[in-house]
């Protein structure tokens, strides 16, 4: 009968941290596979014939070491630290290897002994890992692609979150994106570095201007607090809160229209949305707030009011939009497919792009379009003919009051067309 691979939670206290159970697997394992740090804390536990497999070679390998080791009938361990369910090697596994062919001994997390340390209940805690490769500093033109990502995701929905980290994805740099989203006093961090070893420190309630200067010990946890609890609308910021080009104010989407348009994209928390001719961003930001589980990809031709939409994204804290300089259809092929798309502007590329966006929708999703000129609401809709689309046209002008001497009186804004539309179905 062939054993079952053992994946095996250990801790940096070695073979103290661990019961004689998983020990006596460790002592009898023909093949042991983990990472050098742990092959390294048990080598003297290991019996004279023993193949060591080192992780660093490559994750990939693993299962076919595993694979080729039952094969031969051989005794296998896989040494993972801490729990091996939670971010760790044990599920990686269990999708590339039959079902039985693991056994899991768990250990103590190590986000469980860090919250010890700091004497902080964790239940409640969200935890993420950015223990991949190198992604690099986070920087404005990032997105989800990047290996910090998980932690923006995760700041826009918890207070309480805990980061497993790698040597190259750690605190400072962690620290760092986060100032750079506008979040520099939202939050508190600590670290708890070299834990259950004679190095062991841990680091407190230090602000992200200071964890974004210092240099932290490997391995380490790091917590995030959340210190400030102000609650951002999620949509319907007056017009007045977005940094807009000046002097020539008035080109952005209006309160009114951006709540009608926003509501026609129908969004949910997880889509991806293309804002394109995004100007000062108004449409794009709220659209982000909407999905806080997607990502808004806006680009926008004028320079002056990509400075403005970066601006205010960093004013309002937004970490899942991102806005690039260029003229569209530039850029876009790298976007991801769109649940949504809004075109504020289209710098004289219409057809094209709405031929484009069509194409690239999702099943269900929707293309929005304002304008103000008879001349483009034509253009669209005779191309949306064309193109054989479901679509239909509100127009909306609203009026605002202004004060008159002791009075009120309306004042009109410009008449606005509201565009909408979808990829007919070919069963339709």
């Amino acid at each position: 009968m062939t054993h079952p691979a053992y994946i095996i939670g250990v801790l940096d206290n070695g073979v103290h941290g661990i019961t004689p159970e998983a020990l006596e697997y460790i002592q009898q394992a023909d093949v042991v596979i983990g990472a050098k740090r742990t092959l390294d804390l048990f080598s003297n536990e290991f019996k004279p014939s023993v193949h060591a497999k080192d992780l660093g070679e490559g994750l990939r390998k693993a299962p076919e070491w595993i694979k080729a080791a039952k094969s031969d009938e051989l005794a296998v361990v896989v040494l993972a630290t801490g729990d091996p369910l939670c971010h760790g090697i044990a599920h990686y596994l269990q999708t590339k290897l039959d079902d039985g062919a693991c056994r899991i001994i768990p250990n103590v997390s190590t986000l469980q002994v860090a919250f010890a340390r700091l004497g902080l209940v964790w239940q409640k805690a969200a935890i993420r890992s950015v223990h991949s490769k190198d992604a690099g500093e986070w920087s404005l033109d990032a997105g989800p692609e990047h290996g910090l990502y998980p932690v923006l995701e995760a700041i826009r929905h918890h207070d309480f979150i805990a980061i497993f980290t790698s040597p190259e994805n750690s605190p400072d740099r962690i620290a760092r994106m986060l100032i750079a989203a506008g979040l520099k006093t939202a939050f508190k961090l600590s670290v708890a570095q070299n834990l259950l070893t004679e190095q062991e420190q841990v680091v407190v309630d230090i602000t992200l201007e200071q964890a974004a200067e210092q240099h932290f010990s490997e391995p380490n946890v790091v917590v995030l607090q959340r210190c400030e609890f102000n609650q951002p609308l999620l949509f319907g910021m007056d017009d007045q809160r977005f940094t807009q080009r000046k002097p020539e104010k008035g080109l952005i989407t209006k309160r009114e229209v951006r709540a009608v348009s926003l509501a026609r994209m129908q969004l949910h928390c997880t889509s991806i949305v293309w804002d394109i001719g995004a100007g000062s961003g108004s449409v794009g930001l709220e659209a982000a707030k909407l999905a806080s589980y997607g990502y808004v990809y806006a680009i926008e031709k004028n320079e002056g009011d990509v400075m403005n939409a970066r601006q205010n994204r960093e004013k309002m804290a937004i970490t899942n939009y991102r806005i690039q300089h260029g003229k569209a259809p530039e850029l876009i092929d790298g976007w991801a497919d769109p649940d949504a798309i809004f075109i504020g502007g289209s710098g004289g590329e219409l057809a094209e792009l709405i031929e484009l966006s069509l194409s690239r929708l999702n099943s269900n999703g929707w293309l929005v379009m304002n304008f103000v000129t008879i001349e483009n609401l034509t253009l669209a809709t005779q191309t949306l003919k064309d193109l054989n689309a479901v679509w239909d046209v509100t127009q909306l002008q609203a009026s605002r009051s202004q004060p008159i001497l002791h009075m009120h009186r309306m004042q009109a804004e410009n008449p606005v067309w509201i565009v909408s539309a979808q990829r007919r179905l070919e069963h339709e």
